[in-house]
């Protein structure tokens, strides 16, 4: 794909770029909403593991395995289907699998029963982001991707921080209306009745997008209808491993770090600091609201900065900065006197930690062929669920469970793997540059 078929919608019309700014805004929503169903489980950690008996390990696959599991393993064949298919509707699906799995985790009356429900929440967010990231790509010019990615990626943050400060606000007003009997489903705590308020207005998103998102026209489409095998796919992966490990392995890690951080800052404040539910939720979700979806933004700016300037590997090198950024905040939090000083020393952990978000997606988009991105991002998004979401979490919760063996240091196993993790990534792309440069060039060139 020549360089000119990426930028060929320099000169678009102004109701196109309306019509892609309100795709991106409705995928940005989407993505809100996705971020507010996945993370209300962790505001909901200390109710959970009394009321089923569970350890901090335990939690931790319900919050970080049995997601990240179908949703790594549905993203492939979703994301082939996002690579040839209507890219509206299979979204549209997702959405409205992943609200019902919500609500259907207020009926969970085990581990095992929540469990199997956040597995189905995974299997619809799967197909939201492969199929945005490539309905986006198609439907801005390569100088202002960055951004339109940021403002997408900047909805999980948004969710996120709505997951906190709205979810803290539901606990406290469900607890005070106490245990409900609800018709079929029976007792109800207020702890379950939470996943029903955050779940079921997701539907409504679903039916916008069904009604109103038309996909764009697919650009720099080589292959015909069919797309590419996922035999091709990983056929290509291998042919340019140095650029796709550095890619794959380093934004993995830098996962790994943010949700560390982020999975882990309930119950480290509600362990370490007499704060109800709803305080920390108002705490954590000002800090998600104001430094993460920053971080976003600043990324998405570092990356157009860098491209307009012919830098090609402008993504790799705004994940770096991020990486180097969160370092040393993020060992220092735990060990800060007060509330005020963690909080602040956290949110720059937390703003750095943000930058790949939108520098992952990016840089993916550069790397492949048109009608491959959904597949290798699925793929991305298959290790870095099962090795960043799923390690981020589980990590924590090992070292707090059997290295430290008191839940009050949590925060010492935050830091020590956020850390970890972070310093290898930066290594690994520091490493990767020329190689991801080098697969850049090709693509521009075939």
């Amino acid at each position: 794909m020549a360089s000119e078929d990426i930028d060929s919608n320099l000169k678009e019309q102004p109701q196109s770029l309306g019509t892609a700014w309100y795709m991106v805004v409705l995928c940005m929503i989407a993505y809100l909403f996705s971020f507010v169903d996945r993370q209300i489980v962790a505001l909901l950690i200390e109710p959970i593991r009394a009321d089923l008996h569970i350890s901090d390990t335990q939690f931790s696959l319900i919050h970080g395995l049995a997601f990240a599991i179908f949703y790594a393993v549905m993203g492939l064949p979703i994301a082939r289907l996002a690579d040839t298919k209507s890219r509206p509707v299979i979204i549209a699906i997702g959405i409205a699998v992943w609200s019902i799995a919500t609500a259907v985790c207020g009926t969970a009356k085990s581990f095992f029963q929540l469990f199997a429900a956040r597995m189905a929440v995974g299997v619809g967010e799967a197909a939201l982001s492969p199929a945005a990231y490539s309905m986006i790509t198609d439907a801005f010019p390569k100088s202002k991707l960055g951004v339109a990615l940021g403002v997408y990626s900047m909805g999980s943050f948004l969710g996120a921080g709505l997951a906190y400060i709205i979810g803290g606000v539901a606990i406290e007003m469900v607890t005070k209306i106490g245990i409900v009997e609800m018709p079929i489903i029976g007792t109800v705590k207020p702890w379950q009745m939470t996943f029903f308020i955050v779940g079921l207005p997701g539907l409504l998103i679903a039916a916008l997008f069904f009604l109103t998102v038309k996909d764009p026209e697919r650009k720099g489409v080589v292959q015909g209808d069919s797309g590419y095998s996922i035999g091709e796919v990983f056929a290509y992966i291998g042919q340019n491993k140095g650029s796709f490990t550095a890619h794959y392995v380093g934004f993995g890690l830098l996962a790994l770090v943010l949700y560390a951080l982020m999975s882990w800052a309930p119950a480290f404040f509600l362990r370490n600091f007499e704060l109800t539910t709803r305080e920390v939720g108002l705490y954590l979700g000002t800090l998600v609201l104001v430094c993460n979806v920053g971080g976003v933004l600043t990324s998405g700016w570092l990356i157009d900065f860098f491209t307009k300037r012919g830098r090609t590997d402008a993504a790799l090198i705004a994940a770096i900065v991020g990486g180097v950024g969160a370092l040393i905040p993020a060992a220092l939090f735990p060990f800060m006197p007060n509330l005020t000083t963690t909080l602040i020393v956290l949110g720059v952990a937390l703003y750095f930690a943000s930058f790949p978000m939108a520098t992952s997606a990016a840089a993916l988009q550069w790397m492949a062929p048109n009608q491959m991105r959904a597949q290798v991002t699925a793929l991305f998004f298959l290790f870095m669920n099962l090795f960043g979401i799923t390690g981020g979490s589980s990590l924590v919760a090992l070292s707090t469970d059997y290295l430290f063996k008191d839940e009050q240091l949590v925060g010492y196993s935050m830091a020590i793997v956020a850390c970890a993790a972070a310093l290898i990534a930066v290594v690994l792309m520091a490493r990767g540059l020329a190689a991801f440069r080098k697969t850049v060039s090709d693509l521009q060139q075939a």
